[in-house]
């Protein structure tokens, strides 16, 4: 019997599931995520702040009076210090 060509284009890619971190985190940035779990810091702060918000670990907050802006942990930042016992 004669059977329609399958196009393997047709195919949907399998579903990757998201994972929070793409790279392992420096010492400096695990101790950075250990102080904004107990209070947010200064934006100048910590060099590593830049890093984390983009691996999406921590958050702007808007500032105070003073205007200055302060960074917090996110959900997934939570995750990661819950991964590690510390939480």
């Amino acid at each position: 019997m004669n059977q329609p060509d399958q196009n393997t284009n047709d195919i949907p890619a399998p579903v990757k599931r998201p994972t929070i971190l793409r790279r392992l985190l420096s010492h400096h940035e695990l101790a950075t995520l250990l102080l904004l779990l107990h209070a947010p810091i200064d934006a100048s702060a910590k060099p590593e702040i830049p890093q984390l918000q983009e691996a999406g670990l921590i958050e702007t907050v808007a500032g105070n009076e003073t205007g200055a802006a302060h960074f917090r942990l996110t959900s997934e930042g939570n995750a990661v210090l819950r991964g590690l016992g510390v939480k």
